[in-house]
C-alpha cells in the first residue's frame, strides 16, 4: 500500500527537479515549464495531506492554485512569446537588454 510518505517524497522529488530546473536552464520555455511543475508538486502535496486528513481543505487550496497557475500560463506565454519574438532567442540572459 502506498502511504503518505510516497506522495510527499514524490512531491519533494518533483518540486526539487523544478527548482533545478528553473536556476540552471537559460531557456525561457524550459525555466517557465520548470516554475509548472513546481506548482504541481505542491498541488501534489496539498492533495497527498488532505486525503491522509481526510478534510476537503487541501483540495479545495489545489483548484485555486490551478486556477492562478492558468491566468499565470497565459499571461507567462504572451509575455515568454514576445520576448522570443523581440529578441529572436529563447536565451534569457538577453533579458538585460530589456532594462532601462
Amino acid at each position: 500500500m502506498i502511504s503518505i510518505g510516497h506522495y510527499l517524497l514524490l512531491s519533494v522529488f518533483l518540486f526539487a527537479v523544478g527548482m533545478i530546473g528553473a536556476l540552471t536552464r537559460k531557456s525561457a520555455i524550459i525555466v517557465f515549464l520548470s516554475i509548472e511543475l513546481m506548482l504541481n508538486a505542491g498541488n501534489l502535496a496539498f492533495l497527498a495531506l488532505a486525503r491522509y486528513l481526510g478534510q476537503l481543505d487541501g483540495a479545495v487550496m489545489v483548484f485555486f492554485v490551478m486556477a492562478v497557475s492558468a491566468a499565470e500560463a497565459a499571461v507567462g506565454v504572451a509575455i515568454v512569446v514576445a520576448f522570443i519574438r523581440r529578441n529572436k532567442t529563447t536565451n534569457i540572459d538577453a533579458a538585460n537588454l530589456m532594462k532601462w
